[in-house]
């Protein structure tokens, strides 16, 4: 976990929202930020950033619990029709611009503000073509309500853009804390309208608000929290190099979102809103776990990775123990999903969605495959290596629509099939060209993903003979709760005792300051 980068903000409430210092946050560079105790202050902002992924993951599980029930996959199909084409707008609505602000080693005031406008254009932009497209999407499913859901999603492109700077600001400045806080009240805001109106019996209107709210929520939790205020506009800010990133990550972002998403728009028109309700419950069942931590641990090793971009060594030390401890968490997550697919889909989906457990059993494998290849992204971006990942990225989509037309044929099962089974193939040439060029060798990978994957196995193979017996619990969640104990137990003695893992996870927790014995004095000596 040490590739994480970490934060020295306060948890109260009145240093959260507390102005970055003098001037602006935009102007700092990395190099601002102490070199001292990297490595503790690393992995304490990942438990920081961690824990607050967790409440959040919790509060959406039970929403998605709640939402399943009070809503039927018709609904939730009408919905995915239209996201799948935001989603595709989104990839642009802030033009790759605040990963641009976050990479360069300094950027000035005055550049930031250009970009600033810049992502309120788009903004606008982006929401114009979303109502413009409005028909075209009603036309095209032969579903006239779409025309107002298109619209109503479209609009919160305007909010992204008026905080899309801000907030890279706050990432900046490794206020991780500050973000943490807003998402979270963004979030419960956007949760408590979609189940008020489910309970309405608003139908699929709760989940368009439980998108629109939080971006219209959080531009004003990042101003508050950031206290920056734009400039005018400027031609000569130099932000010919910051917009050339932003465009590479952009278009690596269409690429991923195409090959990502093709296999829903295909679904929804060959076999309709039902059919693609189904197959959406599964695959956002698949993706919450890898999308969360990804989310989370990314958002604190991009910032770390660009910050020691220029020192091999030690870049390969931190990006290593990060893998590691990220593959620690997502690979038990993985098989557990798939031995015990038909209790989980029971448990947070309910009895109604019972359809959708083969697809998530087929869909598990690609938890892995992400869990594997996006960390590479991670370090791509962090040493300034956006065209590299464009490239990997328009090697690998062919490959994975080429998944989907494959089993488009075989109905949801063929295409989860298809898709888990082309993303199994990626792994490896990603990999080997993700680390050219680096000191990272394949033999360092081997090394670090064998640990989990054989302790994963192992537990597997522990908890298989008692899966008859445990089926006699009922109901689902006890059940569940049973097999998931008998598994990590197993899985977490064979990686801490038997491959000795024991001393990396105490030293995390000694760096985290949560460990009982740890010493206030610990030094970042080495990486």
């Amino acid at each position: 976990m040490s590739v994480l980068l970490a934060t020295n903000e306060a948890t109260s409430v009145s240093d959260v929202f507390a102005s970055p210092g003098e001037g602006s946050a935009a102007e700092a560079s990395l190099s601002d930020v102490a070199q001292k105790d990297l490595k503790q202050r690393t992995t304490h902002g990942a438990v920081v950033s961690l824990a607050a992924r967790a409440v959040t993951f919790v509060m959406r599980t039970g929403s998605m619990m709640v939402l399943a029930r009070l809503l039927v996959p018709k609904d939730f199909g009408l919905v995915g029709m239209v996201t799948a084409f935001i989603g595709f707008l989104a990839l642009f609505k802030d033009a790759g611009l605040s990963i641009a602000t976050v990479q360069r080693a300094s950027v000035t005031h005055a550049q930031t503000s250009t970009l600033f406008w810049i992502n309120v254009g788009v903004g606008f932009l982006l929401a114009g073509l979303g109502a413009l497209a409005a028909p075209l999407l009603a036309w095209f499913y032969s579903e006239p309500r779409l025309l107002w859901v298109t619209i109503a999603l479209a609009s919160g492109f305007v909010f992204n853009g008026a905080g899309a700077q801000h907030r890279a600001i706050l990432q900046r400045s490794m206020r991780f804390v500050a973000i943490a806080v807003i998402d979270a009240v963004s979030l419960v805001m956007s949760l408590a309208v979609a189940i008020g109106m489910a309970l309405a019996g608003k139908g699929y209107w709760a989940l368009v608000m439980s998108n629109v709210i939080p971006p219209a929520a959080g531009v004003f939790g990042v101003w508050l929290a950031a206290r920056w205020i734009p400039g005018k506009p400027r031609r000569r800010a130099d932000v010919r190099s910051l917009l050339w990133f932003g465009g590479t990550v952009t278009l690596n972002g269409v690429v991923a979102y195409l090959a990502f998403n093709l296999d829903k728009i295909l679904l929804g028109r060959f076999y309709g809103a039902e059919t693609l309700g189904v197959y959406g419950r599964a695959y956002q069942l698949t993706t919450l776990p890898t999308e969360n931590l990804t989310e989370t641990i990314g958002f604190v090793a991009f910032p770390a990775l660009a910050r020691i971009q220029n020192e091999p060594s030690r870049l390969k030390s931190y990006f290593l123990k990060g893998y590691g401890s990220f593959l620690s968490l997502l690979l038990p997550i993985t098989v557990a999903c798939a031995l015990f697919s038909e209790d989980v889909v029971r448990v947070f989906l309910g009895a109604q969605w019972k359809d959708a457990v083969p697809i998530f059993r087929l869909l598990a494998p690609t938890i892995l495959a992400f869990a594997l290849n996006n960390p590479f992204f991670w370090l791509m971006l962090g040493t300034g290596q956006a065209k590299r990942s464009l490239k990997i990225g328009l090697v690998i989509a062919p490959l994975i629509v080429l998944g989907y037309v494959l089993g488009l044929p075989y109905g949801p099962r063929g295409v989860a099939i298809g898709f888990s089974a082309s993303m199994a193939i990626s792994v490896a040439p990603l990999a080997y060209w993700a680390t050219r060029g680096t000191l990272i060798t394949g033999r360092d990978l081997f090394a670090t993903v064998i640990p989990p994957l054989i302790s994963a196995a192992i537990g597997a193979a522990a908890t298989l003979p008692a899966l008859g017996l445990l089926g006699l619990v009922r109901p689902a969640f006890p059940r569940l709760v049973l097999e998931t104990a008998l598994f990590s137990s197993t899985y977490l003695v064979v990686l801490l005792f038997v491959f000795k893992q024991r001393a990396a996870f105490a030293q995390l927790l000694q760096e985290t300051r949560l460990w009982p014995f740890c010493s206030n004095s610990t030094k970042d000596r080495s990486a």
